[in-house]
């Protein structure tokens, strides 16, 4: 048998940058009571134009409740509000930021940008390119939602 080499496998390495990655950011997020999915949703609908709670859930990959949770919290916190829907029967829901929450993006979008700019920065823009290339290739067909991530 080969041997295993724990740190020469792909689940290990990503698996570690993954933690990296998510723990000093959520330490700036930390800072204004905020989670990495609480931001994620903020950018979805401030930044991107995403704001149907099912839009929302497959943007940021989590599930249709997770997504519930995580809109109630940035409502409760004033960053959020639910709006009528351009549905049909009028049923339809959409959220919109609230100047708290555009705000609170425009306080910590600077932050983010400089977390992501020291990470990408190690690496040259062809070897950024192939990385995301590469990690792409490895989410295709992966459809699984997540109750959190």
């Amino acid at each position: 048998m080969k041997d295993y080499r724990l740190h020469q496998r792909l689940g290990y390495r990503v698996s570690r940058l993954s933690h990296l990655l998510q723990s000093s950011l959520e330490a700036i997020l930390a800072k204004h009571a905020l989670t990495r999915l609480m931001w994620c949703v903020l950018i979805g609908v401030g930044e991107e134009g995403v704001t149907t709670p099912s839009e929302l859930a497959h943007y940021v990959g989590v599930t249709r409740p997770a997504i519930s949770r995580l809109l109630r919290e940035l409502q409760k916190k004033g960053l959020l509000a639910r709006v009528s829907g351009q549905g049909a029967d009028g049923r339809s829901v959409e959220v919109e930021l609230t100047n708290a929450g555009r705000a609170v993006i425009q306080s910590l979008r600077p932050l983010v940008d400089e977390h992501h700019a020291y990470f990408a920065g190690k690496l040259e823009a062809s070897e950024y390119q192939a990385l995301m290339l590469a990690l792409q290739r490895l989410l295709d067909g992966e459809r699984q939602a997540l109750d959190h991530f």
